[in-house]
C-alpha cells in the first residue's frame, strides 16, 4: 500500500508545482483537513460510507473546505482520496508528500534529542553546523528532550545518527576501556 500512497503524494507535489503554489501552504491546510477528520467520527462515517452519494460528500466537503480555508487544489485531491476510498491513507500520504516537498525545496528533516530544552541561539548555532553536514541544504529541525542523555544532543538525519551526548561519549570510552584490557 506504501506505492499507492507514495503515487497519490507524488501527484500532489506535481501539481502544486506546476501550479506554482506554496507546498508550506498546501501541507498546511492538508493537516488542518486532517486533523478535522481524525476528530469528527460523523465526518469520518459521511466521507467513507459508500453508500451516501458522492454529491452529498462532495457538498460536505466543499463547506468543509471553505471553513478550513482550503485551496481547490487541496480540496480537489482530497476529493479524489474520498472517491477513492483513500482517506484513511490521509496520514501516510501527507508524509510521503512532505518529504517530497522538502527535497525538492533542499530541506533536511532532523531529529534532534538534547538533555536539556536548548534555547534559540543554541538551536541556531547546532543547525547552521548540521546545515554544513547535509552539504548546506535548509534544515528543518525537530526537538525533543531526554535527560538521561547528560548533557549534548543526539541527531537523527535520514536514517543517519551522529551521538554527540555525554552518555554516547562514555559508552564509547567504555568500549575502547574494554579493548584495551582484552
Amino acid at each position: 500500500m506504501a506505492a499507492v500512497n507514495q503515487r497519490y503524494a507524488r501527484a500532489l507535489a506535481s501539481v502544486v508545482d506546476e501550479q506554482k503554489l506554496d507546498a508550506t501552504a498546501t501541507e498546511q491546510q492538508l493537516r488542518d483537513f486532517l486533523a478535522a477528520f481524525d476528530s469528527s467520527h460523523d465526518l469520518r462515517e459521511v466521507l467513507e460510507d459508500p453508500s451516501i452519494p458522492e454529491s452529498q460528500k462532495l457538498g460536505l466537503l466543499d463547506g468543509l473546505a471553505a471553513k478550513l480555508g482550503m485551496s481547490k487544489t487541496v480540496r480537489n485531491f482530497v476529493a479524489v482520496l474520498t472517491h477513492h476510498g483513500r482517506l484513511n491513507a490521509l496520514g501516510e500520504i501527507l508524509t510521503d508528500y512532505t518529504s517530497l516537498a522538502d527535497s525538492e525545496a533542499n530541506v533536511a528533516e532532523v531529529e534532534v534529542v538534547s538533555a536539556r530544552e536548548l534555547d534559540a541561539t543554541s538551536r541556531a548555532t547546532l543547525e547552521s553546523q548540521i546545515a554544513k553536514l547535509v552539504g548546506g541544504r535548509k534544515v528543518s529541525a525537530s526537538y525533543t528532550q531526554n535527560a538521561e542523555l547528560l548533557g549534548g544532543a543526539v541527531v537523527k538525519i535520514g536514517s543517519t545518527v551522529y551521538d554527540g551526548s555525554i552518555r554516547g561519549q562514555l559508552q564509547q570510552l567504555k568500549q575502547r576501556l574494554i579493548a584495551v584490557t582484552a
